[in-house]
């Protein structure tokens, strides 16, 4: 599964976070991420496991979300901006089977 998503200039999360050279927090992006699983697999993500930060995001940048279930209840993700990498990890959702 795939979603696409963006984080747009005036997130309130974004001033100073860095003035003149703006960067997406990587806890918003996993909250980003958390929430477009528990809309795309009924569970709510209850851990986060091997999340790695591999590119900066950008305000205003377009990404997407790649979902991939592994086991009853664990979803891998990965976050790209086009081809580049962003981020990637492994969310455990608090329900019995990922559908």
């Amino acid at each position: 599964m795939r979603v696409r998503d963006e984080i747009a200039h005036s997130h309130p999360a974004l001033p100073g976070h860095f003035p003149g050279n703006p960067v997406v927090p990587g806890v918003l992006l996993l909250g980003r991420v958390a929430r477009a699983a528990a809309n795309a697999y009924g569970g709510v993500p209850a851990s986060l496991s091997a999340a790695r930060f591999h590119a900066p995001l950008r305000p205003g940048e377009a990404y997407d979300i790649e979902f991939e279930p592994e086991g009853d209840s664990a979803l891998k993700f990965r976050v790209l901006r086009d081809a580049t990498l962003i981020a990637a990890g492994t969310f455990r959702l608090s329900m019995a089977t990922v559908r």
